[in-house]
């Protein structure tokens, strides 16, 4: 989901919805605020530069040009946190690594050797206009906006007082509320136009940062391949860990019970005719052994991949898991439809260890599961209110789950502070 942002927001949701989205409010207020910093960048970076081109003949100008590259590449870092911040663009930093060692010389040249270096100093050049057309016209329809919904407001608080717009050449005088009234539907439009507005704008102006500030494509796919590459190491582990669980389970649970079901059945054998009575006995105890058995059985294959989950889908299963828990579960999920097999094994996995550590570790008396999608993710999320403190150690129940996530390239993220209350998120992706 790095260095993504959500370009489709402002046609997906109506008015009221972006009126409740909080990104709508940080893109208007990162419009309206960032021309001064695009100000500041401009003439920094004119003055600087143009002293330090000056001076270039008496050295000076090289140590000052220096000093400014290193100036330029914190304010591009600043840019990036904005954005994120701002727009939700979440941006890698595309450096090369510099040098190793303390020769200051190889590092700067490295650094100018960067491409990545020279697209910061074209995207603070190009923040001056960019930031200046976007102040002007966030700051032309929020300002016309209000204006229009609060004209009958004016007019009433200013006794005497009136105003005049021109239509077609003609002069229309406004002088009491009445006859102001229309504007305000106007201006309620020109509000919702406004928040369009801004969610384009910045949508734009994100991946004019991400193609700037970013990554390039081939440092994308190498960082691709990288998270690829650790993503299937951590799911050959997990499958290799799951089949030594299995076999466990196997020979410590099924196959000596089976084991001990097929000794009776010798010795009732034995016995049957010279004490049937005993033999009787031992085929019922063999009887009851077979019927443990198979509960164990049962239990191990609804461990691989219930059958519940196949049949009827995710949230069945999750049901009957919260219904098995040893403590209330609140259980809330949103699928318009069926993620992937995979993912809903994963999903459904995560969420039977979370209630399970949550009943037996953390002393919960509440637990909440919420399976939500968005766009092309599953959404999982199970908290609790106990002690918290939980860990994805090497080894341990978690770090098993964040290695199944990682197998399809998910997320697993574990938030359980001391004292509670404790969430796992798992954003699984629904295709790859």
């Amino acid at each position: 989901m790095n260095g993504t942002v959500d370009t489709s927001s402002s046609g997906r949701h109506g008015p009221t919805r972006l009126l409740k989205d909080p990104l709508t409010w940080r893109s208007a207020a990162y419009l309206l605020l960032h021309f001064p910093l695009g100000l500041a960048y401009f003439i920094g970076l004119a003055v600087l530069l143009s002293v330090s081109v000056g001076t270039i003949v008496i050295w000076v100008g090289v140590l000052g040009f220096a000093l400014t590259m290193i100036l330029w590449r914190g304010a591009a870092i600043l840019e990036r946190r904005l954005m994120h911040l701002a727009f939700g663009v979440e941006l890698r930093a595309p450096y090369r690594a510099l040098p190793p060692g303390n020769n200051l010389l190889r590092k700067w040249r490295a650094m100018a050797a960067d491409p990545a270096t020279w697209k910061d100093l074209l995207y603070l050049i190009l923040v001056f206009p960019l930031g200046t057309a976007e102040f002007v016209l966030s700051l032309t329809l929020w300002s016309t906006a209000l204006w229009l919904v609060t004209m009958p407001a004016w007019i009433m608080t200013n006794h005497g007082g009136y105003l005049y717009v021109t239509i077609g050449g003609h002069e229309i005088w406004l002088d009491d509320p009445i006859t102001t009234l229309p504007a305000v539907p106007l201006g309620l439009g020109v509000f919702v136009l406004a928040m369009y507005a801004v969610r384009i704008v910045g949508a734009a102006h994100g991946a004019i940062g991400r193609y700037l500030l970013g990554p390039s494509e081939t440092q994308a796919l190498r960082v691709r391949t990288a998270q690829l590459q650790a993503s299937r190491a951590r799911g050959v582990d997990a499958a290799e860990a799951e089949r030594r669980r299995i076999e466990r389970d196997l020979h410590d649970g099924a196959q000596q019970q089976l084991l001990a079901v097929a000794m009776d059945l010798g010795r009732a054998r034995a016995k049957l005719e010279t004490d049937p009575v005993a033999a009787q006995e031992l085929l019922q105890q063999a009887h009851a052994g077979a019927k443990e058995a198979i509960v164990e059985l049962r239990n191990l294959a609804r461990g691989i991949y219930p059958a519940i989950l196949t049949d009827r889908g995710l949230d069945a299963a999750i049901s009957a898991v919260a219904a098995r828990a040893h403590l209330p579960v609140e259980v809330e999920v949103d699928l318009p439809t069926r993620p992937p097999a995979a993912v809903e094994s994963i999903a459904y996995f995560i969420v039977s260890e979370a209630l399970t550590n949550a009943a037996k570790y953390a002393r919960a008396t509440q637990a909440s599961v919420q399976i939500t999608r968005d766009q092309n993710w599953v959404v999982v999320e199970v908290a609790d209110n106990g002690v918290g403190g939980a860990e994805a150690t090497p080894g341990g129940g978690l770090a098993g789950l964040a290695d199944r996530a990682a197998g399809i390239d998910g997320i697993l993220t574990v938030n359980s502070p001391v004292g509670g209350p404790t969430v796992i998120r798992a954003d699984l992706p629904c295709v790859w």
